[in-house]
């Protein structure tokens, strides 16, 4: 077990971040609460296991991603992420990158987190992680246990699906 004191600092530390990362995850509010802290609970319990040469924020967000997966899994409502997709690499090499300021300069910030919350679980999952949460592509390939480039073509195609979700209500659509 952890010792309390130091465990209440990284808590409020990283409690907004681990919130955003199983906010994306299980949708509902009220779920990404208790799925926060039953991270932390997981965390305090075996703080043992934590290897301080390694950044802690990469501990709790591999407990958070692994216990929101599983209570997705439960609920039936995790949807495995389609490993055998190919990129187009034409489409790779020439789309558009989506930058902060396109995501900024949405009519405003319930646009894009409704934009996002549509996207589907295999695009959501890491682009959360790596726009929220910032996470490195090597953090995300290890955490869904992908290779980085399949890292890279879901952030492209979610990229794109936001883009696109983004456009069409600018346009009223």
């Amino acid at each position: 077990m952890a010792d309390s004191a130091a465990f209440e600092i990284l808590y409020k530390e990283y409690y907004p971040r681990v919130f955003a990362l199983c906010r994306r995850l299980p949708l509902r509010h009220e779920c990404a609460e208790d799925a926060t802290q039953e991270t932390f609970t997981r965390a305090y319990k075996t703080f043992r296991q934590y290897q301080s040469d390694k950044p802690f924020w990469h501990w709790i967000a591999a407990i958070a991603h692994n216990h929101c997966i599983d209570r997705l899994r439960l609920d039936g409502r995790w949807q495995e992420v389609d490993m055998s997709a190919e990129a187009d690499f034409d489409q790779l090499a020439s789309a558009d990158a989506l930058t902060e300021d396109v995501l900024i300069a949405a009519e405003n910030q319930s646009q894009l987190h409704n934009a996002i919350d549509r996207l589907p679980e295999k695009y959501r999952l890491p682009f959360v992680m790596a726009y929220q949460v910032q996470l490195s592509y090597d953090d995300i390939a290890v955490l869904l246990e992908l290779n980085r480039s399949h890292v890279g073509v879901l952030l492209l195609r979610a990229k794109q699906q936001l883009r696109a979700k983004l456009t069409a209500a600018t346009k009223g659509g």
